[in-house]
């Protein structure tokens, strides 16, 4: 069992938190402050703070993060062996990385899809397998050498959703092999992809393009954004589509200012 520190935001890194802490001692969470999210708008706290206040995990919440960051629980003669940073959203400066063992774990096989959105990126791009690499945080961007890595498989249905799952699962089987004793191998040159952030555009359907282009858009984007589109006169956001002979078929959608609900039931409330 190792002593960490997990620096975590977004859902992916609460999901990878949890699982570490069912297996290694956390003592110190590193996520970004509590923000205004959602429709409303309010104050909130983030996925990964609302994690660690469960299990009792001591927070910090740097707006940024300084040389004398305190991850080691505050008892400094028993330093952590490591942090662990899972979707954690902050740049981290050359003093903490100096002070402490920072590993990243990032859903993608590097050097393909270094950046923001890789498990979006991946499934919008129709690739057939991504993967987790395990390595050592590095000022240039997803560029450290590598402690582990290792591939698994897109289905043609699979959404974002279950890629992160497996992604987290995954992390945490090779963090368990890597913490403690980590040896590193440079990231080749060749191959170096980036996966950008995703913005509005990404986000909207033409459905003048092939069906499973926008078959991949849309699970890409599903369940935690969404792609969106004009049907039948009516704006939705599509969270689920097939494709069968070469034609797309809606399976679940949203109008707005409603709840989700089956294609089929939204067809039958405007005829």
């Amino acid at each position: 069992m190792a002593r960490i520190a997990v620096a975590a935001t977004a859902p992916f890194g609460a999901d990878v938190l949890e699982r570490l802490a069912s297996r290694h001692e956390v003592v110190t969470v590193l996520t970004r402050p509590d923000a205004p999210r959602g429709r409303g708008r309010k104050i909130d706290a983030t996925p990964a703070k609302r994690v660690a206040e469960r299990l009792g995990i001591r927070v910090l919440q740097p707006a940024r993060l300084e040389g004398d960051v305190d991850v080691d629980g505050g008892v400094h003669s028993s330093r952590v062996d490591a942090v662990v940073v899972a979707a954690y959203g902050l740049l981290i400066p050359d003093a903490p990385l100096a002070r402490n063992l920072w590993l990243n774990v990032h859903p993608s096989l590097l050097p393909r899809w270094r950046g923001a959105a890789p498990v979006e990126r991946a499934i919008m791009a129709g690739d057939a397998e991504t993967g987790v690499t395990i390595h050592r945080t590095v000022k240039e961007l997803d560029a450290g050498p590598v402690a582990a890595q290792r591939a698994f498989p897109i289905a043609v249905d699979d959404d974002a959703g279950v890629v992160f799952g497996r992604a987290a699962e995954l992390a945490v089987e090779l963090l368990d092999d890597v913490l403690g004793d980590p040896s590193f191998t440079p990231q080749p040159a060749d191959g170096v992809t980036y996966a950008e952030k995703i913005t509005a555009t990404d986000r909207e359907l033409d459905f003048t393009r092939p069906a499973i282009e926008l078959h991949n858009r849309v699970r890409a984007l599903s369940p935690h954004i969404g792609a969106r589109g004009i049907v039948d006169g009516h704006r939705l956001i599509v969270w689920r589509t097939r494709v069968a002979d070469d034609r797309l078929e809606l399976v679940e959608v949203q109008p707005e200012g409603r709840r989700r609900m089956a294609y089929a039931e939204f067809l039958r409330g405007v005829r």
